[in-house]
């Protein structure tokens, strides 16, 4: 059995010394060397004049003979190369290291403070930052992309906080339909088979509510998550079209809809159920979202000229008129559009979410803006219909 020793346990030496004592080993090395270089060079170059032989000549604090004065300089020199560097070697290492330590510490830094930033994370605290401002090179990128990423997560965990919270709020509305209805029933000691019978309906349209909103909210989840899009078949939006106008044209006749259909061969591919569910929802809210006696336009074709760019399909209706700057908005789970637009049958708001979600997942791109004089263009483009795929 291995046993670590105790005051080892845990021990861990920081990026800080650790680069400081690789950055002075290097200094320390380079200046031993070239020490010994200076010291071997000095003791070959020494040089003596020529001298009578059998003459003596003083170097440094003795007296040699005339045929050993070179040797004797060369070994002066050495010596005095020696002593000189004896005392600057250590000074010159312990610059080093100072120095070192310095410049180690400017530079991480910044590494600190993303370390800091980091450990003070929290989900209530997402809005903090590095505060990283004179950092250069690759610091200051890792410091920027960290920031970045904070600011995306900030993003998505408030996106996440409000669907949380719209979806808790939609489906407490039909639960607390069906707990008001019952209480008030069971209250009523005269109730009678019409009561009961009226109690039944309100139940049963609070009930269908609340499964629209779950499925919506299950295909939603589905469509961001792209995770069951591997089996995609080919489509064609004009066949798809056909069906779903054809769920909507009851209610449309009750509205005095004028419906114009427009159909072109569109092939893409993808998954049949989410890309039916998004021609659904765009038929579904056109309608929906109308005015009585308004109009509906459907529209479909290849993207571009030869096809090129995918398919194209095109949903637009009248209604109240729809501010440009909350376009976008649309897109969002739980937002809808001006009461007007919204009426009785309000829906559950995730309809253009889901659009979105399906059409993002497929690699389309979708797209709305508002209709002169009121009413809401979307225009949704997929890629086009795969020429290897075995169901071509």
């Amino acid at each position: 059995m291995n046993v670590r020793a105790p005051g080892r346990v845990g021990l861990r030496v920081g990026l800080r010394p650790r680069l400081t004592a690789v950055c002075t080993a290097v200094v320390a090395l380079v200046s031993a060397l070239l020490l010994w270089l200076g010291w071997l060079l000095v003791g070959g170059v020494a040089q003596a004049p020529s001298l009578p032989p059998g003459s003596m000549v003083r170097v440094g604090d003795r007296m040699v003979p005339s045929e050993q004065v070179s040797a004797a300089v060369g070994a002066a020199a050495r010596d005095e190369v020696l002593r000189a560097g004896l005392i600057a070697y250590p000074l010159v290492v312990v610059a080093a290291a100072l120095v070192s330590w310095w410049l180690v510490g400017r530079v991480l830094g910044p590494l600190h403070a993303v370390t800091a930033t980091a450990r003070r994370l929290s989900v209530e605290s997402l809005d903090t930052r590095t505060g990283v401002r004179d950092a250069r090179g690759e610091v200051a990128e890792l410091a920027a992309g960290f920031d970045a990423m904070l600011d995306r997560l900030q993003a998505a965990f408030e996106a996440q906080r409000r669907f949380v919270a719209n979806a808790s709020h939609e489906l407490r509305t039909p639960l607390s339909v069906l707990r008001t209805e019952v209480d008030v029933t069971l209250s009523d000691p005269a109730a009678d088979v019409e009561e009961l019978r009226r109690m039944g309906a309100v139940v049963r349209d609070a009930t269908r509510r609340a499964d629209d909103l779950v499925a919506g909210l299950l295909l939603l989840a589905r469509a961001e998550s792209g995770a069951e899009l591997s089996e995609r078949v080919p489509l064609d939006l004009a066949d798809l079209v056909v069906p779903a106008l054809a769920a909507v044209r009851t209610d449309a006749s009750a509205r005095g809809l004028r419906v114009l259909l427009r159909t072109a061969p569109a092939p893409t591919h993808g998954d049949a159920v989410l890309v039916e569910r998004v021609v659904g929802n765009l038929l579904e809210n056109a309608v929906r979202h109308n005015v009585a006696g308004g109009w509906l336009e459907v529209c479909t074709g290849p993207a571009s000229a030869d096809g090129a760019e995918g398919a194209e399909l095109r949903v637009a209706s009248s209604g109240p008129e729809v501010a440009p700057d909350r376009v976008d908005e649309l897109f969002e789970p739980f937002r809808r559009g001006p009461v007007e637009r919204t009426g009785a049958a309000r829906g559950s708001g995730l309809g253009l979410s889901i659009v979105r979600a399906v059409v993002l997942a497929h690699g389309g791109a979708v797209a709305a803006r508002p209709v002169v004089g009121g009413g809401l263009s979307v225009t949704v483009r997929l890629p086009p219909q795969d020429p290897e795929s075995p169901h071509s």
